[in-house]
């Protein structure tokens, strides 16, 4: 699908914005400004505050209705120790698309969706210099069964409204 004139701005964008992603998990933002350096470790893929809580940055794929696209979110999920460990003892090991998915809880607040914060998801390991996919395990939250289901042009649309402008 090509283009749409957006219901928030006006504009017509000649393309749909496909995916979309947050920085930091939100956990990030609880640490003061003035205290981020001392006590958060961030890279593009990894996050680790205080050294006890551990995050890893992953996909949330969500089908598009009659269609071979896919909408997606980058978001972060918190991970055990154990798990994040054995996430980065693996991230340049081709054998890790064999590891048994680990457990999270999402950290990224979704824009368009009732909080997403904290539901709960499964973190599955992909092919060498591919993000994480999540999967998202929460009953009853409506990001489920969009994941399971799929979504329609329309709702991309309009998801992608709300990402862009709030």
């Amino acid at each position: 699908m090509e283009g749409f004139t957006c219901t928030r701005c006006g504009e017509v964008h000649e393309d749909i914005p496909m995916c979309f992603g947050a920085e930091y998990p939100d956990y990030y933002f609880s640490v003061p400004p003035d205290e981020r350096q001392l006590r958060i470790e961030h890279t593009g893929d990894f996050c680790v505050v205080d050294e006890e809580h551990f995050f890893i940055r992953a996909r949330i794929e969500i089908p598009v209705v009659d269609s071979d696209e896919l909408f997606c979110w980058n978001v972060w999920t918190s991970l055990s120790e154990t798990n994040f460990l054995r996430a980065n003892e693996k991230l340049n090991d081709p054998e890790r698309v064999n590891e048994p998915a680990y457990f999270g809880w999402l950290q990224t607040a979704i824009p368009g969706y009732t909080n997403t914060l904290n539901i709960k998801t499964l973190v599955h390991t992909q092919v060498v210099g591919i993000i994480p996919r999540v999967e998202i395990i929460e009953e009853n939250h409506p990001l489920i069964a969009e994941q399971q289901q799929g979504i329609t042009w329309q709702r991309v649309i309009e998801l992608a409204e709300t990402a862009l402008h709030g």
